[in-house]
């Protein structure tokens, strides 16, 4: 055959395919003879012996490490047995507590105590440190709803002076809902333990500058606390307590045991004074800027004697409750939130020194001397 055109294809032959030659003669193994020995050497043998007992005690000690570890880890987890340690996950969800009440005291402080008091003593707002509401009336639910809705989702009052605290409510306002957990977990610790007072910027302990060491707070609530049997329990508007008398006033106050009956000779407790009427002398009291003044009373012994109460907080409740030195009431007046001047008839009181509080307020006290 040809490529080139118009000429006949011419018959090629095939190109004769050279003889193939042996290959060059080569020894199958280029090792020496030694090495190509099947049987081993004595020393061979030991050599391999002592190589497999280090790799079976490289796993085992291999299998130990992991089984400690795992065992260890389980533990860190959830604790050892018998309460020995705490789980982390225990101790995390107390350190967030930790953290959580610190900051809640801090918004408290900074929007709250200036209505409620430092120390929730009650002022402008109600007390909250008292332990018949902090029992069941102050829970986390009703704390969550009144700093969302305000005032009026306690007492129905458009005008309330409770404002709306957090900023999903209508009107926002000012705390987010970490703010309103924090506030929370705070007003619903219990007094059982002492916390830090921490910068709320730095968070850095506080610390006094007169003795150089950390301040400290204690929560309210006390976790053992339980009512009288039978104990009317806190009423859903604050200001009813103080609609029906003395009576209505639950017992736990912060001061004291509470608030019980005056002695069968002593007469009704809290029993205003007829007009007109006065036995024996006059001791005059008021209740100004959440105090008393004056602080210090005195009276004469064996004899009763008139007691004249002032308030001049308007629309802030207060009363005067006489206790002996075991903190049982003798005598308490009625609570009234009204700026106005009752007066009451206290029965006879033996020499002593009486200490007197506004159930109210436990930080309005005084002495009563009767001598």
């Amino acid at each position: 055959m040809t490529d080139q055109p118009g000429r006949e294809p011419e018959q090629r032959l095939p190109v004769p395919r050279p003889e193939a030659q042996p290959p060059a003669p080569v020894e199958r193994f280029t090792a020496s003879p030694s090495v190509r020995q099947v049987e081993l050497s004595p020393e061979r043998a030991a050599q391999i012996v002592r190589q497999s007992s280090n790799a079976r005690w490289v796993g085992f000690l291999a299998v130990v490490v992991v089984v400690l570890f795992v065992a260890l880890y389980w533990f860190y987890e959830l604790g050892a047995p018998l309460g020995i340690t705490e789980s982390r996950l225990e101790a995390e969800v107390g350190a967030q507590q930790v953290t959580a009440v610190t900051r809640g005291y801090n918004i408290y402080q900074a929007n709250c105590a200036r209505c409620h008091g430092v120390n929730g003593e009650g002022g402008i707002g109600p007390t909250l440190n008292r332990q018949d509401k902090l029992f069941v009336h102050l829970n986390e639910n009703y704390l969550r709803n009144i700093l969302e809705a305000g005032g009026r989702y306690a007492c129905g009052d458009p005008l309330s002076a409770m404002p709306v605290w957090a900023d999903t409510g209508n009107p926002p306002g000012p705390l987010n809902y970490v703010q309103i957990e924090e506030l929370i977990a705070f007003l619903r610790a219990t007094n059982d333990d002492q916390y830090v007072i921490r910068d709320d910027e730095l968070y850095e302990p506080v610390m006094d500058p007169l003795t150089g060491e950390e301040k400290t707070f204690t929560p309210w609530r006390d976790e053992n606390y339980k009512p009288e049997p039978g104990a009317t329990p806190y009423p859903d508007c604050w200001t009813k307590e103080f609609t029906s008398g003395p009576s209505a006033a639950p017992s736990g106050s912060p001061v004291g045991s509470g608030a019980p009956s005056a002695p069968a000779s002593a007469g009704p407790a809290g029993s205003a004074a007829p007009s007109g009427a006065a036995t024996g002398s006059v001791v005059k009291i008021q209740a100004a800027g959440i105090a008393f003044d004056p602080t210090e009373l005195s009276a004469p012994a064996g004899a009763g004697f008139t007691l004249e109460l002032a308030n001049n907080d308007a629309g802030i409740p207060h009363d005067v409750d006489i206790r002996d030195a075991a903190g049982t009431s003798l005598f308490k007046t009625d609570t009234f939130p009204d700026a106005a001047t009752k007066t009451y008839e206290v029965p006879p009181l033996a020499a002593g020194s009486y200490p007197f509080v506004c159930t109210v307020h436990a930080n309005m006290t005084g002495t009563l001397t009767v001598e």
